[in-house]
């Protein structure tokens, strides 16, 4: 897939797809109000802090996909490359890790009991998809890579130090 094409087919994935998730039903759920009263400042800061990690993880990750796969997150528009740069050395699906913190951001920001709900959801429902279908897909479509991959960076918990390449 050409560079532009890849870019603009990742932008469109990425309003859609963590824009609804990380973004829009935040948003719905709690109009981004806090509670009243507010959560500490440390604790507004710590949620605030943890929301733009996980959005420059978000976007570092996505940026991934059309350098270095040349494709898109997409199932409909696959990657040509494995994907294993960037954040993908420390762990395998940091852009569900980044939708999950971005939304645990904002619950503590606004200190909404209710987005840490949310936030099990938006680890769950990815975690099984990952699973049923990313994983089997990834192994069928790049084989031996993948497998070794798999086997050198967790899939949810990030590593302090790069686990790709292998050493």
């Amino acid at each position: 897939m050409r560079r532009g094409a890849a870019a603009a087919g990742t932008s469109l994935f990425l309003a859609a797809a963590p824009g609804t998730v990380a973004g829009l039903v935040p948003w719905l759920l709690t109009r981004w109000v806090a509670r009243e009263p507010a959560p500490p400042l440390a604790v507004r800061v710590a949620g605030g802090l943890l929301a733009l990690a996980g959005g420059a993880v978000l976007l570092r990750s996505f940026v991934g996909f059309v350098v270095e796969g040349r494709g898109t997150p997409a199932p409909v528009a696959p990657t040509e490359r494995l994907v294993v740069g960037g954040p993908y050395r420390y762990v395998r699906n940091p852009m569900y890790v980044a939708i999950v913190a971005l939304v645990l951001g904002q619950a503590l920001l606004l200190g909404r009991v209710v987005l840490l709900a949310y936030a099990l959801v938006t680890w769950a429902v990815p975690a099984a998809f990952v699973r049923w279908y990313e994983e089997p897909t990834l192994a069928a479509r790049y084989g031996a890579e993948y497998d070794a991959y798999r086997r050198a960076v967790p899939a949810w918990v990030p590593r302090a130090t790069p686990g790709w390449p292998p050493r």
